[in-house]
């Protein structure tokens, strides 16, 4: 600006003036530019229902931070403290250190705590009842991976690095003006802008978040640029000087009049929807505009202090691009059904085209025939674009008109006109915001793809919970499948409303083909004369944990319950793509020889060591990965890795076996067998080495699959083991079905039973000879546990007592204490 005033006073000649600020300007434009070409722009963060928070550090990160020292895992006396956790060395943990505050006839769920991050190797074992299994094979989940994001930042280099070579041919355009002899200025201006509108034009075609317009929307934008090209082509001759036209001006008014138009337009349209697309392409329009009006002052061969005008544009333009070009880098995402802009497209071509008459009107006076002809051209155009935004907005009152009347008919007044219709959204809020005390209960209803729930079982939903109310309750329609109860009960009484409507409203419904029944969640939240919204949020967020939890139950807010909720998403956003950045890990413990604590062989523990959420267990990393559909991506993963780790420990010579644990599901696929067979074939590793575990808990009714899968593995050679056998009657009747080699038991039927009777340890260790499978007592955290299974004959055992959970080399390492082992 400094150049500018300097130039208009005359203090420095005006083509100076121009050249030194557009050249300032460029200059900062282009080392913006240049820096997105060559950095990789940061993606956008996932949008949840609930305020993103960072995980907090754990005291495990914490104290790695700090600098401890870390004791060798192995080493630790049993019942200390865990050096790598920062946990002591328990059996179980059954929950959170704080868990949520009982409330009577509230089921309390234990989600378990965050893994914490660290470096070292060492881990706490999961208890019996833990998820170490990993799942089957699936193909990854569209659009998780990071092709996509991989496709979008190489895109926005592109887009970044056009832009930048035309602000640079811009700049030097009007920069060395004052350079050349001015005879040849009107040729560079010439070449400048018509390098400048092609490099533009490719990088804007490439913005991304680009879609295809429907037709009527093309209609619509071709009318609006139509109207506003042809009110600047004439606003451009009303302005130009009286006489001869150089042919160089009417190609520039011309041609820059229509870009204009299009950039324009294209600028207001997507304003609300991609912002930064629409700083690039105002930009563009100014810069183009400018490069434009420089063609006409030196095809007049105007005064050197008039070339000063030509700055602005051509600055602010530059300016325009660089900004607008970062905001797209950073991953801007589109907001689609955004309502564009009217009153920029239906007034301003009138606004330009009067403006231009009346200035013409005041210097030359009078209008030629060509003049008028070209002025009423302007009046059709906009005459359809105001039929046109008549149509829509009349199309969109019907849309919202029929909307608000289907949602009437579905839950509204019944066939004998004596019920009311409920609350919509709107009128529960109004009524929120009137209550100082009482309970929501927002309840969903989901069907399967067989029979998604309809119009006639969603207005049966309705009846059922207005029949299940009280007479001042109140029940609103808030979702396609959404309803919300609003009650004055306190927190308990309204609990047991929950679960009376969770009862009532399972019942079937009735079909053509026959009774269905339907799903329901229900999340409950208190009304304490807060914010309505903020009500709504916690109803939706217990809803939501509800839902995951599997549905057919009511879940209560609290903060404790929004916090494992926030957990969860940061989980699915983070787990895509954790395989192919090497974010999965593995650590071993071994299994020893209870009768002279020799190593036999090992178990692959999988853990998730994620930079931003640190070290993830099973337990909580299966259940994602499981919703995500890459428990297949996730296990073959861990199978491969376990393999090729086997293969690496029998170079040494000894010969110990690797378990690793896998899952019902994952069983169920047809080709787990073959790809099983495919991975020991990679790494030469002898079938008789490889364990396969599954937990027993976890078969149930998959028996026969579970069955056949199992013994399909053994005719490989592959030896299976039963993981958290518990002793009961009906593990018992399992166990003579199962084919198996190994049978894995916790340590709590080590200790004596009640009234004197023999451990079940005893009991176990006989069934296990009578049927050839060895028992593998896991889970030892003391001496004591250790001598009582030795003496019930227990052959191998496994537990900090013994051994912790470590990397690779550690384990390694450990093994050369014991040179003889080979097994």
């Amino acid at each position: 600006m400094s150049f500018l005033l300097a130039g208009v006073a005359g203090v420095m000649p005006g083509p100076a003036a121009a050249a030194l600020a557009v050249a300032g300007a460029s200059a900062l434009a282009c080392v913006r530019l240049a820096w997105l070409a060559g950095v990789p722009p940061t993606p956008a963060p996932t949008r949840h229902a609930v305020p993103a928070r960072g995980p907090l550090p754990s005291a495990r990160t914490r104290r790695r931070a700090a600098g401890d020292p870390v004791t060798p895992p192995w080493h630790v006396a049993p019942g200390s403290a865990d050096p790598a956790s920062g946990q002591r060395a328990v059996p179980h943990v059954d929950g959170p250190t704080s868990a949520p505050r009982a409330v009577p006839g509230r089921p309390r769920t234990c989600l378990g705590t965050p893994g914490a991050g660290g470096s070292w190797p060492a881990e706490r074992t999961a208890a019996p009842g833990r998820a170490e299994a990993t799942g089957r094979s699936a193909p990854p989940v569209p659009g998780a991976t990071t092709g996509r994001q991989a496709r979008r930042v190489a895109l926005s280099r592109r887009v970044a690095a056009i832009l930048d070579a035309a602000v640079l041919v811009a700049g030097l355009t009007v920069a060395v003006l004052p350079l050349i002899d001015p005879a040849h200025r009107l040729p560079v201006a010439l070449v400048g802008l018509g390098l400048t509108a092609p490099l533009h034009a490719a990088a804007l075609l490439r913005l991304p978040g680009r879609s295809r317009l429907p037709g009527r929307e093309r209609l619509r934008r071709t009318v609006d640029v139509l109207a506003l090209g042809v009110s600047l082509v004439f606003a451009g001759w009303m302005l130009l000087p009286a006489g001869p036209v150089p042919p160089a001006a009417w190609v520039a008014t011309g041609g820059g009049a229509l870009a204009l138009a299009v950039l324009a337009m294209a600028a207001v349209s997507e304003r609300r929807r991609r912002p930064g697309a629409a700083c690039c392409h105002a930009g563009a329009g100014l810069t183009l505009g400018g490069l434009a009006l420089l063609v006409v002052l030196l095809a007049y061969d105007v005064p050197d202090r008039a070339l000063s005008a030509v700055a602005p544009p051509v600055l602010a333009g530059a300016l325009l691009i660089a900004a607008g070009a970062r905001r797209t880098s950073a991953g801007e995402r589109p907001h689609h059904g955004a309502a564009p802009a009217a009153w920029p497209r239906l007034t301003a071509p009138a606004g330009i085209a009067a403006l231009a008459a009346g200035v013409h009107l005041g210097t030359a006076g009078e209008f030629t025939p060509a003049a008028m002809a070209l002025g009423l051209a302007v009046i059709p155009p906009i005459m359809v674009g105001e039929l046109l935004a008549a149509a829509d907005q009349r199309r969109r009152v019907e849309r919202l008109a029929a909307s608000e009347a289907w949602l009437r008919r579905l839950v509204g007044v019944g066939d004998d006109g004596g019920e009311p219709a409920l609350l919509t959204r709107v009128e529960l809020v109004r009524a929120l915001s009137l209550r100082s005390g009482g309970a929501l209960l927002l309840v969903d209803v989901h069907g399967d793809e067989a029979a998604p729930p309809d119009g006639p079982a969603l207005v049966e939903v309705g009846r059922r919970l207005r029949a299940g109310c009280g007479p001042h309750d109140l029940v609103a329609h808030v979702g396609d499948t959404g309803f919300a109860v609003l009650t004055d009960l306190g927190p308990v009484p309204a609990y047991a409303l929950g679960t009376r409507l969770l009862t009532a409203l399972a019942e079937p419904y009735p079909r053509p083909e026959g009774g269905t029944p339907l799903r329901v969640s229900v999340g409950l939240a208190e009304t304490t004369g807060g914010d309505p919204e903020d009500v709504l949020r916690q109803a939706d967020l217990a809803r939501r944990r509800a839902a995951q939890l599997g549905r057919e139950r009511i879940e209560w807010y609290d903060a404790y319950l929004e916090e494992q909720l926030v957990r969860r998403l940061d989980l699915e956003r983070e787990l895509p793509g954790a395989v192919a950045r090497g974010e999965l890990d593995l650590v071993y413990q071994p299994v020893v020889a209870l009768a002279d604590r020799m190593p036999v062989g090992t178990e692959a523990l999988l853990r998730w060591r994620s930079p931003a959420l640190g070290t993830v267990l099973p337990a909580e990393l299966l259940p994602v990965a499981a919703d995500l559909d890459l428990l297949g991506e996730v296990g073959w993963w861990v199978v491969d890795r376990a393999c090729r780790q086997l293969a690496a420990w029998s170079e040494g010579g000894r010969e110990l076996w690797m378990a690793v644990n896998v899952t019902p599901r994952e069983l169920a696929a047809t080709d787990f067998v073959a790809r099983t067979a495919t991975a020991l074939a990679a790494y030469d590793v002898p079938p008789e080495r490889l364990v396969v575990e599954v937990a027993e808990p976890a078969v149930g009714a998959e028996l026969p699959t579970v069955t056949a899968r199992l013994a399909g593995l053994r005719s490989l050679g592959v030896r299976t083991a039963l993981d958290d056998f518990r002793a009961e009657h009906a593990s018992l009747a399992q166990l003579r079905r199962l084919p198996i080699d190994l049978l894995k038991v916790g340590p709590h039927l080590v200790a004596p039973g009640g009234d004197g009777q023999r451990p079940l340890i005893d009991v176990v260790a006989n069934l296990g000879d009578r049927l050839g499978v060895e028992v593998v007592v896991e889970g030892l955290e003391s001496d004591g546990q250790v001598a009582g299974a030795r003496r019930a004959g227990c052959r191998y055992g496994q537990g900090f007592a013994l051994a912790r959970p470590a990397t690779a080399e550690r384990v390694e390492a450990w093994f050369e204490e014991f040179p003889s082992a080979s097994r």
